[in-house]
């Protein structure tokens, strides 16, 4: 029976890549063009958070504005948390102001009955709460952020099929693509749903640039070098969440800010042409010779010479490629599906879960903070940059424990930490002010190594032919939690701490689900569900030893 020749059938690639060097030229050049559209998701990825922040506001009282407000607001606004004034109510105005003869003062309020605003006044501050007037509606202010996630729900699954299908390049090209034209287009926006639309169509259509970036950084190297190019890739990406906030800190113009950073996405769409496609992916559909002449261009670039045991299969694999892809072709109609292929496996499906369960619960917790970070004491651009900037410690962190401790007891750890840490928030004492932003920050910076290792974990335990798919699967369920994380704040209305409990309650479910995952330390990257399915029974192996 005639079957596809697999690039772990005809060469190790693994040992390939390690002959070629981590990171050569080669290696650098494609990352370099790689960390571009990571740096741009850093800042798509959470520009909501600028485009509608909440902004002082309060009750207009037509009748008073033009009088000295001094004469009356402390009478017509009632004082509410933290002794501020109220943003939505307002006090019974019962004056005659002909009668006053154009003044107000306290007794033209009736302090016991108190109403809801009907328009308000909002201060110079920047935001889409002022341009769409959406003063005192907080669910549709928090309801951008949750249709702008919500999007990645189609553009991850999207780009994974496009990629695993038609290749890395392709599906990168086309995302950035759709970032730079919908993300240009809501800067336009003349209303409300208008806003909502192009929210969803960008991230829907765009967001799976990241994915796509990463799995095509994954697969670029071998095992000794994937943390370190996670780590690299989410450093980039931090700096990219802390330039959003200082260029929103800068600019103060929530529409002129959308304009600079997704103009540059439209550079993106020239990678169909300048940019390498995937070697293990072009083995995994049969394409051998040109990932035979992208491996020579490798060898050349970083001045490298095979030894005569890797050039010796690669020339044959050359020689073979028309012979074998005829033998292919008619299972290929019988197997139309690897990803469905996939699915049939028990083991596979039961690490979709776990791993899905385990972003849900990272995308929660991660955009959960950053999101609420802006509502802690001090400058709210400041605080965002900190909560980011924690990242890149965190990552080179990721980069130290992965490889000394493994993926599993790195999960485990950073989960339990990420547990205390959230929940020790709400028992603080309310006067205290550096100590909660010590613990916040801390919380951040063991989240962010639990996320950096669940994306690299997660890129190891699924097959080559569709290790873009699964990954975008788990990647799409896990927004679950991204799409739920701006609503959080809104917990904040009742208690506090409500959300710091919520983050820790989560972690805490996820370190114990991640005991049932096998462990995948310098282990090659798998290229058929039957090798992907040998990682569990090595793990079994080595538990009865």
């Amino acid at each position: 029976m005639a079957k596809d020749v697999s690039a772990s059938e005809t060469i190790d690639l693994d040992s390939i890549l390690k002959q070629l060097g981590a990171f050569g030229k080669y290696n650098i050049v494609n990352y370099a063009l790689l960390l571009f559209p990571i740096f741009l998701a850093g800042m798509y990825g959470s520009v909501f958070v600028f485009e509608a922040p909440d902004i002082t506001y309060r009750c207009e009282i037509s009748q008073c504005e033009d009088v000295n407000k001094s004469m009356w607001l402390e009478h017509a606004i009632p004082r509410e948390k933290d002794n501020l004034l109220s943003k939505c109510k307002q006090y019974q105005f019962i004056g005659n102001y002909s009668q006053n003869n154009g003044t107000c003062s306290e007794r033209d309020f009736n302090k016991a009955v108190v109403e809801e605003c009907e328009k308000y006044v909002y201060s110079d501050e920047d935001s889409a709460v002022k341009d769409f007037n959406l003063g005192c509606q907080n669910w549709k202010r928090t309801l951008i952020g949750t249709i702008h996630n919500s999007g990645l729900f189609l553009s991850l699954p999207l780009t994974g099929i496009i990629s695993d299908r038609y290749g890395r390049k392709i599906a990168l090209s086309i995302a950035c693509l759709m970032n730079g034209i919908f993300g240009f287009i809501r800067s336009f926006s003349t209303s409300y749903i208008m806003m909502l639309i192009f929210e969803f169509l960008e991230a829907g259509l765009g967001a799976g640039a990241y994915s796509t970036a990463f799995v095509l950084a994954m697969e670029l190297v071998g095992p000794k070098g994937r943390v370190f190019g996670n780590t690299l890739i989410n450093a980039v990406y931090v700096l990219g969440l802390m330039s959003l906030s200082g260029l929103s800190w800068w600019l103060q113009d929530w529409r002129l800010q959308i304009r600079i950073i997704y103009a540059p996405a439209f550079l993106g769409f020239t990678y169909l042409w300048i940019l390498n496609e995937s070697v293990r992916w072009l083995l995994s559909k049969g394409r051998h010779n040109e990932a035979v002449d992208i491996l020579k261009k490798a060898m050349k670039m970083n001045k490298v010479d095979l030894t005569d045991d890797v050039l010796s299969p690669l020339s044959e694999l050359g020689d073979v490629e028309d012979t074998k892809s005829k033998e292919v072709a008619p299972k290929e109609e019988e197997n139309k599906s690897s990803f469905t292929q996939a699915l049939k496996s028990n083991i596979i499906r039961k690490r979709v879960l776990v791993c899905s369960f385990l972003w849900i619960t990272c995308t929660f917790v991660y955009y959960g903070l950053s999101i609420n970070s802006v509502s802690l004491a001090g400058n709210k651009y400041l605080n965002f940059m900190l909560v980011a900037f924690v990242e890149i410690p965190a990552n080179f962190a990721c980069l130290l424990v992965l490889d000394r401790f493994g993926r599993k007891r790195t999960l485990i750890t950073t989960y339990v930490l990420s547990a205390c840490l959230c929940i020790s928030l709400s028992l603080l004492p309310k006067d205290q002010k550096w100590l909660p932003l010590v613990i916040y920050l801390s919380g951040k910076f063991s989240i962010t190594v639990a996320y950096s290792s669940v994306y690299i974990y997660v890129s190891e335990v699924f097959p080559t032919n569709v290790r873009q798919s699964l990954l975008a699967v788990c990647s799409a369920l896990g927004r679950v939690g991204s799409t739920l994380a701006p609503l959080t704040p809104l917990l904040a209305l009742y208690y506090d701490n409500l959300p710091a409990i919520f983050f820790g309650s989560m972690t805490l479910v996820a370190s114990a689900l991640v005991f049932t995952l096998p462990e995948t330390i310098n282990v090659p990257l798998p290229d058929t569900v039957e090798e992907a399915e040998k990682l569990s029974r090595r793990k079994d192996v080595k538990d009865n030893a």
